[in-house]
């Protein structure tokens, strides 16, 4: 092999090392910041990651909502119609928030399976429901919430 060709061939190589070490850290860098949907259900099936950033949606279970009285801490449920999940958020609520409401939650399960939120995001009308949350409802055969509801006030 003539000193020319051996010099193409090591910077060939150093190329596709490059280029190899920023797609790894590329993906890498991706993989931390995609937050997966899981329904209750799911949840409750034991599909959802521990101590992993995920979104859980539905809709927050009736009676379910306790506040702490000297602090912004408060617990509530969140529902599907077949399972249901504790979570657990400190921080002030969206003005929409409220029982029976269809929500996405974000935060990590902790080793009780509740989940340890550090944002909740409510529905902006009486007729929107996030498309996961209203999936997660169809396929556990319940009706989407939000449709009925808006009907149902006068």
């Amino acid at each position: 092999m003539t000193p020319q060709r051996k010099k193409r061939l090591a910077v060939l190589a150093a190329l596709i090392c490059g280029v190899s070490a920023a797609v790894a850290l590329a993906l890498a860098a991706l993989q931390q910041n995609i937050n997966l949907f899981y329904s209750p259900s799911q949840i409750a099936a034991g599909e959802a990651p521990p101590h992993t950033r995920i979104r859980a949606g539905g809709l927050v279970q009736e009676g379910s909502l306790r506040r702490s009285a000297d602090s912004l801490a408060v617990q509530f449920g969140i529902t599907d119609g077949a399972h249901h999940v504790l979570v657990h958020y400190q921080g002030i609520l969206p003005d929409l928030f409220r029982e029976g409401q269809g929500i996405v939650a974000l935060g990590k399960l902790d080793t009780q399976g509740m989940l340890q939120a550090d944002e909740v995001l409510a529905k902006h009308d009486q007729n929107y429901m996030p498309p996961e949350a209203a999936h997660a409802l169809e396929h556990s055969g319940v009706a989407s919430h939000g449709k009925h509801d808006a009907e149902a006030r006068p």
